[in-house]
Formats: C-alpha cells, sequence, structure tokens
C-alpha cells in the first residue's frame, strides 16, 4: 500500500492540522489582553481554552492514528465526487452576505444567505430547486431565523449588528 492511500497516513495528516491550528490559534491569544473581568477570566480565556482542547483532540488524533488507525470507522457516506454545483451555491450565498450585510442588513442578508445555500443543498441531494413556491419558503424561513438572532444581539445583548433602519429592530 502507498503512503499516499495508508490511512493511518492520512488520519496523522489530519491530527497533525489540528495541532497546528491550535499552535496558531495559541500564537494569537497571546496578542490578547489578559485583564480580568467581570466573571474572574479575561478576553483572552475563551481562545486558550479552544487552543488547548485543539490541541489535546489533535494530539489523541494523531496517537489514535499512529497506533493503528481508526478502529470500527463505517465506511464513508456520500457521492464518490465532489458536487461542485452545491459547493459554488452555497459559496455564493457565503459571498453576497459579506457583500450586502452593510447594505440591505443583517436580516436580509442572512436570509438571502440561507436561500442559496439551501438551493445548493437541495440540488446535491436531489430534491427539486429554483421553483418560485421552494424560493419563497426558503427566503421566509432565512429569515425567520436572522430575525431572533438580530434581535437577541441588538436588543438583549446590546450588540450592534447592521441594519436597514436606526432602531435596532429591522
Amino acid at each position: 500500500m502507498t503512503q499516499a492511500r495508508d490511512p493511518r497516513w492520512l488520519q496523522t495528516l489530519v491530527g497533525s492540522a489540528v495541532v497546528l491550528i491550535a499552535l496558531a490559534l495559541g500564537a494569537g491569544a497571546v496578542s490578547i489582553p489578559s485583564g480580568a473581568g467581570y466573571g474572574g477570566v479575561g478576553p483572552n480565556f475563551l481562545p486558550w481554552a479552544v487552543a488547548g482542547g485543539l490541541a489535546v483532540c489533535g494530539i489523541l488524533i494523531v496517537r489514535e492514528a499512529r497506533t493503528g488507525g481508526f478502529r470500527n470507522m463505517e465506511a464513508p457516506s456520500g457521492a464518490a465526487r465532489a458536487d461542485w454545483i452545491a459547493f459554488v451555491w452555497v459559496s455564493a450565498g457565503l459571498l453576497a452576505n459579506a457583500a450586502l450585510i452593510t447594505t440591505i442588513g443583517f436580516i436580509l442578508s442572512c436570509g438571502l444567505c440561507y436561500l442559496l445555500a439551501v438551493q445548493g443543498l437541495r440540488g446535491a441531494a436531489g430534491q427539486p430547486a429554483m421553483r418560485p413556491r421552494t424560493l419563497a419558503v426558503d427566503l421566509t424561513t432565512g429569515i425567520a431565523i436572522a430575525a431572533p438572532v438580530f434581535w437577541t444581539f441588538t436588543q438583549f445583548l446590546a450588540i450592534n449588528l447592521p441594519g436597514i433602519t436606526g432602531t435596532g429592530w429591522l
């Protein structure tokens, strides 16, 4: 078996990548001030906790891979090849959200992101997409998910998100 086809080698590579991400997160956490706040922890606590958790997970993945690989692992599910059309739809949703959030506000841009992403996922699953009724339902669902998130952040947590009006409700 070649090294590129050996699942243990690929599993080791994934674990090593997780450890490297943890190290990068830790390096970024160094630049965050550590002054303790209300709860006794500072703003750098969460980045350090995530970096530590990722490092532990990465080390465990590498250890598992080097001691025989993932045991009792099920065969991968899904298609043999990537669905590039679905990838383009989901990417378009994310890019549209990033481009339009300050123009049309958080709620509408997140609703549009949801609509585009779901169209791609529907197509990948072989479900009907791009029908007027489906588009309306998906846009309504996206707005119904985004609106309470927006209101929670702006009204209850006092975190400013881009809105259409200055009231904090839209």
